[in-house]
């Protein structure tokens, strides 16, 4: 998916005159209004569309633009390893192969499950310890408990306060004063 806020080059590319204060810099508020207020980025997100992402994780992830959004915000606070391995599993499920799902069990698994991983999600020992048995002889629903389990702790955790987020909060705003308009 393409990030929809803007990276540090572009932020480092401003004019001294453009360029925030450097505590600014980091602030998502900002990076938020530059990529979307100051652009026609915002005619892409229709205001029903994002008023329907607060009804449930769900709805968010129905939703391209949803999605994206809300990726972006995980990005921003460094905790985008579930949403990448939902994503991941959502993909994984489609694979027709069995050599395909046999790699891609284990990149899956050395990626987001092994002890040390480099995107670890937060899952239990048994959990695991299963997906290590289940990895030997991969299914389809190889990774349906954990892909269960982050969907649980985004939805409980990550949605709410993507919810309760200045990123969310201006798109509501930006989208608002479209209609006013």
């Amino acid at each position: 998916m393409p990030s929809l806020l803007p990276g540090a080059n572009e932020l480092d590319n401003m004019s001294k005159e453009e360029s925030p204060p450097q505590t600014q810099r980091k602030d998502l508020k900002w990076r938020f209004h530059c990529k979307f207020v100051k652009t026609p980025m915002t005619d892409k997100f229709k205001p029903s569309e994002t008023l329907v992402w607060s009804q449930s994780l769900e709805s968010l992830l129905k939703s391209k633009n949803g999605m994206a959004t809300f990726q972006s915000f995980l990005k921003s606070e460094f905790s985008d390893e579930n949403i990448e391995f939902w994503l991941i599993c959502e993909e994984y499920k489609k694979i027709k192969s069995t050599s395909r799902l046999s790699s891609r069990a284990k990149k899956i698994f050395e990626r987001y499950i092994q002890a040390e991983a480099p995107k670890e999600i937060n899952i239990d020992h048994k959990t695991r310890e299963e997906i290590k048995q289940n990895v030997q002889t991969p299914t389809r629903w190889c990774f349906d408990e954990a892909q269960r389990i982050v969907f649980g702790l985004m939805e409980k955790d990550s949605y709410p306060r993507f919810l309760r987020s200045d990123l969310y909060r201006t798109l509501l705003e930006s989208v608002s004063d479209m209609i006013k308009v």
